[in-house]
């Protein structure tokens, strides 16, 4: 970016540039009175132009729509905005200095300026094209970098290509929306040392989009590890849902009164975790080093090898007079995802996140001499749950000597998130809170025209597959309408968790067949499946060369959300997809499930011709299911390579 008004070095400075230089400049050589009036530092109605974070040196411009040009200036200023070798566009700054021109549309090009002037000021752009501009977000496996990803040092080596312009949005909540970024960033030509830390994922369709287009590509990467769709959803837009009024009031009272809003929350959280706590439910020995999902899966465990809920962790410990009057705090390490500590029968703590080490302190006069009780009472809400680490476990004493809680943990688990509800989430966190992400990592990018938009997040609403079905599509409509846009590719959840022998209950299944039912009903939507490129034990899988080019697939509108449609004949149910089967090993595809009213069961397969897969009814199945389970096997492709997506539909009436 070059800034000018062709006259005097110190007034260049002056003209909107960076603020070390102009400290620089006042330092080197002191402005006269009427200079620093000239320069606009002197009136607080005056500022000088700058253009919003957005437009930087090498951006893309979406070629085909009206190009926005926004920033701010001095009230009523006079702006003229040229890309140059083309008609200039003039507009008045308002009172509050902000302005917009809109130039005309344009084809693809590239080697442009873009030139803004207001009196003396002017701000020029270099390198900039005109081509297809695209928005990639979502949690952490769109924010995965390329030098995780599977061959990320070939990939990067490869990386040099002029017509690939990335922007990478840094990470930033609001209680309120923002106009700036976080931290300084520009748009920057594609390298090896731009792609290093650029989405992989966002990348490698970005390189799949310009090969296949033959235009400039411009991507935008805004993603934040762990978050919730919730928190990417504006307010007018979860105002609208009806289903979150409270939480917009308790997050408008934290900008007024933080601890007011804080002691409500909280008072909201125990209420829940009392009324979903069991007391009835046996008791299993737990091992707190561990996930509960990691110990949880043994005889008399109650299933919690894939349980999101309640539950309450118990342990003794045994002091003596003068360790019971000199205890000052208790630790237990980490705690997956909110905790209540409760001492003797007294709450002495609270606190939200997984990452978290519980450290709390102990009221005066609260441990006794003998056998102190200790309860964890714990609300998981997804993931991975309960104590976990080898951190010290332990009361610490006033010397700073320590005395370690039993070894003998118990644990009793409670409802099920899917009994319970949605759990109360703090709605003014940066990742699960309403609104914080769109407020702070979308609001910044105004509405700069896109050609489609990325989306891969999920994982952090497995908990509540029907939520997310209904949440979804409306930041669709939301981000359609904000970015002028049509196309939306979602990446579909990837095989991740335990491997199951025998037919079961899955919430990633329900999300992702969420997620296709969403793709297959919205002509403008399409489906990145990705339920082979998974691994079990690893929910970021590093192969995002193939959701990359699958997302581009997507959004060119490839259809993979699509239902077979299905004819019964006799004991026999016939299977027709839209597009050539190719079996990958073994002499049957594998993961068909046919289900009745009260079990599902795994069923043989067979492919009958180029299309078409033949399973053997029993008469009382009345659905089919495909891959229904956190991390499914799959061997059954199109001609593509990419994998039939999973799914369940329900079998005809009549046969």
């Amino acid at each position: 970016m070059v800034c000018e008004d062709g006259r005097h070095a110190m007034k260049r400075i002056l003209a909107g540039c960076p603020a070390f230089f102009l400290i620089a400049a006042l330092a080197a050589s002191p402005l006269t009175a009427s200079e620093l009036a000239a320069s606009g530092l002197a009136a607080q109605d005056k500022q000088a132009l700058a253009l919003a974070p957005v437009y930087s040196d090498h951006m893309v411009l979406q070629r085909g729509h009206a190009i926005p040009v926004r920033g701010t200036a001095s009230p009523s200023a006079h702006i003229s905005v040229e890309l140059e070798g083309y008609q200039p566009v003039s507009v008045t700054a308002g009172a509050s200095g902000a302005w917009e021109a809109v130039l005309p549309a344009m084809g693809a090009a590239t080697g442009l300026a873009l030139k803004v002037t207001a009196g003396a000021e002017t701000i020029r752009l270099e390198d900039i094209a005109v081509g297809d501009v695209f928005l990639c977000s979502g949690q952490s496996n769109m924010e995965f970098p390329l030098r995780l990803a599977t061959d990320a040092d070939n990939a990067i080596a490869a990386s040099n290509r002029s017509e690939l312009r990335l922007l990478h949005v840094p990470r930033q909540s609001g209680a309120a929306a923002q106009s700036t970024f976080a931290s300084a960033t520009a748009w920057r030509v594609s390298a090896p040392d731009s792609t290093r830390e650029f989405s992989a994922a966002c990348y490698f369709m970005g390189v799949e989009l310009q090969r296949r287009r033959q235009v400039p590509i411009g991507l935008i990467a805004a993603s934040w590890g762990g978050s919730f769709i919730e928190a990417w959803l504006g307010a007018d837009t979860l105002l609208a849902d009806g289903q979150f009024s409270d939480g917009l009031g308790l997050l408008a009272q934290w900008q007024a009164d933080p601890v007011a809003a804080e002691r409500k929350w909280l008072e909201r959280t125990q209420a829940f975790l009392a009324d979903n706590l069991s007391s009835d439910r046996p008791l299993v020995d737990a091992d707190p080093t561990l996930i509960w999902e990691q110990w949880g899966n043994g005889p008399g465990d109650s299933g919690l090898a894939d349980f999101d809920g309640f539950g309450t962790y118990t342990t003794t410990v045994t002091l003596s007079a003068s360790q019971a009057m000199a205890g000052q705090r208790i630790m237990l390490g980490p705690i997956d995802d909110i905790d209540q500590t409760v001492v003797n029968g007294q709450p002495i703590g609270m606190t939200t996140g997984w990452d978290i080490q519980r450290n709390y302190a102990l009221p005066q006069g609260l441990l006794r001499q003998g056998v102190n009780l200790i309860e964890v009472r714990v609300l998981d809400t997804g993931g991975g749950g309960g104590l976990y680490g080898t951190a010290p476990r332990a009361i610490i004493l006033r010397d700073g000597a320590s005395v370690e809680l039993g070894e003998a943990w118990q644990f009793r688990p409670g409802r099920s998130l899917a009994q319970a509800g949605a759990a109360p989430q703090k709605p003014w966190m940066p990742i699960s809170g309403l609104g914080t992400l769109a407020n702070g990592m979308i609001a910044p990018l105004g509405r700069v025209p896109l050609a489609g938009i990325a989306w891969y997040q999920g994982e952090s609403n497995a908990s509540d597959p029907s939520a997310y079905a209904r949440l979804l599509p409306l930041l669709m409509a939301e981000w359609r309408e904000r970015f002028d846009t049509r196309r939306f590719a979602i990446v579909q959840l990837a095989n991740f968790g335990a491997l199951n022998g025998a037919p079961g209950e899955s919430r990633w299944a329900q999300l992702r067949d969420a997620q296709r039912r969403i793709a297959a009903s919205d002509r403008d939507a399409g489906l990145a499946i990705a339920i082979d490129v998974g691994d079990p034990y690893d929910i970021h899988p590093a192969n995002k060369r193939s959701i990359g080019v699958r997302l581009a697939s997507a959004m060119n509108g490839a259809g993979h959300a699509q239902l077979p449609v299905v004819v019964t004949a006799g004991d026999h149910a016939r299977l027709s997809f839209a597009h050539d089967l190719v079996l990958v090993g073994g002499a049957s595809p594998v993961g068909f499930e046919l289900c009745n009213q009260n079990k599902c069961r795994f069923v043989e397969s067979q492919i009958i011709d180029a299309r078409t897969v033949s399973l053997h009814l029993e008469a009382s199945d009345d659905h089919v299911r495909y891959l229904w389970s956190d991390s499914p096997v799959t061997n059954l492709y199109d001609r593509a390579g990419v994998p039939v997506t999973p799914f369940q539909i329900a079998l005809p009436n009549q046969r």
